[in-house]
């Protein structure tokens, strides 16, 4: 399945979203919002599982492809969903 045009479609609002976000609160801002209450951490907890299962089917996927991923997941670390949707929009396919 070509997931390009799904990830392209998301990666354009969610960059909007995103450069908003920091412009308003500042990247550590976002972080910081979820600190006040168990449902933050719950909702960040929650994220930081989603990136690392992203970055084991990245890693597998890439290296079954013939890429490097490292510059994907070091990437993911800082700026989370984004670095994933890039790999889909730029991956080789088979």
């Amino acid at each position: 399945m070509n997931m390009k045009p799904i990830a392209l479609t998301l990666l354009i609002p969610f960059l909007a979203l995103t450069i908003y976000a920091i412009m308003d609160v500042g990247y550590i801002g976002i972080f910081e919002y979820h600190r006040h209450s168990s449902a933050g951490w719950q909702v960040f907890a929650d994220l930081v599982i989603g990136m690392i299962l992203i970055i084991i089917w990245m890693y597998h996927d890439a290296k079954k492809n013939g890429s490097n991923p490292w510059p994907y997941i070091v990437a993911t670390c800082f700026v989370g969903s984004i670095a994933p949707l890039v790999y889909l929009i730029l991956r080789k396919q088979q």
